[in-house]
């Protein structure tokens, strides 16, 4: 499951401004953009128009998660005839995913069926409940199987053809391969996972309750293990404990003293991608709250009874007994996108690899985002001397600072990375970033390599989160969007494209901030402009936000009426 990072109302409020937005559209479909690469642009492949009327492009979507529905939602072409193949016909807002382990929130209240949000489009989009199981990128065919009872032989199996494929078939949970965590530990990554989370958390309690039982047993039932200190992780051990202290304390009195939770990391401390103000102030609350936290402890086996952990720091193993493990230590790629990535080369990586505008490498017209695929952003010194003869207009072998300025904005359009350097360096602007220069009156190419190459040495991958996710399903849907502008000059104009000027900007993730929920009804979050916030005012900017971005007004008000039932009910004990 991965923790969406989201950020207050206030900062996304000029998102929805309509000339805004419609200047953000220009920014994406306006050509102009002046780019240093040998990769080829975004195209279209285009029906010849002495034809009459075009053909519809058929598009293929593999998933309904955060990337693909994403996409759908912001599709407004109506150009093209758009089939969907998911094996669930529903969206789940996952990050409440925590929640409806402990009964804080139903799972009813967080899925949103598929067909629900295509109808509303006025597009041609049809839905297929089906697993895609292979890519045939030389055929241009999907091939899929439906998990449907049928008492038609062969008839599951069937092929789609595409046009353009949209991969959006996010990730599974990654065990390392660590002997016995498939057939003994809980996940957390789909709907199925909390339930049955749920139903094992119940399930342990009622055990416990057997009149034949010693304590010593009923300890080692009552032991739940927690793998993994990311989000996913601290957020279901806060869930857990509240749920056991609030509510299953007061029905099951005699096993109160006998609880235990426990969170391995294998890291130093946890949430180790939050500001460490946030991390110390978890750390700390989770030693308030009695949740035992074992850093340093690297899980090596788990059987049916105990899990077997190795400490980094005195290299001793150690072993425990439990009563429920749930894994929660990142994310592994699906087989089937393991299969096409031997077909098209791309082998020894963890995920897909695109370009800037979200299509596979080596693949036209098959695009992929979200947690299967990983862009390979080029870095500036790969082109160092194509955007220094670029700028040279002289040939003269160096620059002036009117020059260097000149090609500064347009290498900030192309490299994002640039953009963060500056950001991260705290210089506002790119007169900071030649304040070293000023002295001198030109600048030569060994200063401009070794300038870059610290902006380069910056650049990490893009977390696997839902924000991210969905911004790149909006990107890739407003560039298919624009198809008709790009018609004469698919490719942007031909005297550009020597020089790499490419038709629609690269994608830019934009960070909007991240929350994590420690229990007690508070929270920390880390926002935009290195605000940090933690406490129980933060715990209520957590309610408003998530109750914003749910994907419908239904799944709002069922969400928001299970807070509210929880606040004067408590949460149902039920193992339904």
């Amino acid at each position: 499951m991965r923790q969406y990072w989201f950020y207050a109302r206030a900062f996304r409020a000029f998102h929805d401004h309509p000339t805004v937005s419609k200047l953000l559209v220009c920014a994406v479909s306006g050509g102009g953009l002046l780019a240093f690469s040998e990769s080829k642009p975004f195209h279209w492949a285009y029906a010849d128009s002495g034809q009459g009327e075009c053909k519809k492009k058929k598009v293929v979507v593999l998933g309904t998660g955060w990337a693909g529905t994403s996409f759908l939602k912001n599709l407004k072409n109506s150009s093209y005839d758009v089939q969907v193949v998911s094996p669930r016909n529903y969206f789940a807002f996952t990050p409440l995913l925590p929640s409806v382990t402990c009964g804080t929130v139903e799972a009813r209240s967080i899925v949103e069926p598929i067909r629900n949000i295509v109808k509303k489009k006025g597009l041609d989009i049809e839905f297929t409940e089906a697993e895609c199981y292979k890519i045939d990128p030389a055929k241009k065919k999907v091939y899929c199987k439906s998990h449907q009872a049928s008492n038609l032989d062969g008839k599951q199996d069937f092929t789609v053809d595409y046009d353009y494929l949209v991969i959006a078939m996010g990730a599974r949970a990654n065990t390392f391969n660590t002997p016995g965590v498939v057939e003994n530990a809980h996940f957390l990554k789909e709907i199925e996972d909390a339930q049955r989370i749920r139903r094992t958390v119940i399930d342990c309690f009622e055990r416990a309750s057997l009149p034949n039982l010693s304590d010593e047993d009923r300890k080692k039932i009552l032991h739940f293990v927690i793998v993994g200190g990311g989000p996913t992780g601290v957020e279901f051990a806060a869930e857990l404990h509240d749920f056991i202290n609030e509510d299953l304390a007061l029905l099951y009195p005699i096993l109160r003293g006998l609880v235990k939770i426990t969170l391995l990391e294998a890291g130093d401390h946890i949430l180790n991608m939050f500001d460490k103000r946030i991390t110390a102030f978890a750390e700390e609350k989770f030693q308030r709250d009695g949740i035992h936290l074992k850093t340093g402890s690297m899980v090596v086996k788990v059987n049916d009874k105990e899990i077997s952990t190795k400490e980094r720091a005195t290299g001793q193993n150690l072993s425990m007994p439990y009563g429920m493990v749930v894994w929660s230590t990142g994310i592994g790629t699906r087989p089937v996108i393991m299969d096409f990535m031997k077909q098209i080369g791309q082998t020894n990586r963890r995920a897909l690899a695109t370009d800037e505008w979200l299509r596979v490498e080596g693949c036209d017209s098959i695009y992929a985002l979200g947690d299967c695929a990983t862009i390979n952003q080029r870095k500036v010194t790969e082109d160092i001397w194509a955007i220094f003869s670029k700028a040279d207009k002289n040939n003269s072998g160096s620059l002036n600072l009117g020059d260097f300025k000149e090609v500064m904005n347009d290498i900030c359009e192309r490299y994002p990375q640039v953009e963060i350097y500056l950001k991260k360096k705290q210089l506002k602007s790119i007169d900071d970033l030649l304040s070293s220069s000023q002295e001198r009156q030109s600048i030569d190419i060994e200063w401009f390599k070794a300038a870059f190459s610290n902006v380069d040495s910056q650049m990490k991958n893009l977390p696997a989160t839902a924000q991210v996710a969905a911004q790149q399903g909006e990107y890739l849907a407003k560039c298919f969007n624009r198809m008709e502008e790009c018609e004469k000059y698919p490719e942007g104009p031909l005297r550009f494209r020597a020089a790499g000027r490419h038709r629609f900007r690269p994608f830019r993730y934009r960070h909007l901030g991240q929350f994590a929920p420690l229990g007690g009804e508070q929270t920390a979050a880390q926002l935009p402009g290195d605000w940090v916030s933690i406490g129980h005012s933060t715990q209520w900017l957590w309610y408003s936000v998530y109750a914003s971005k749910l994907v419908s007004w239904r799944t709002r008000t069922l969400v928001v009426s299970d807070w509210g039932r929880r606040f004067i009910f408590g949460r149902d004990s039920s193992r339904i």
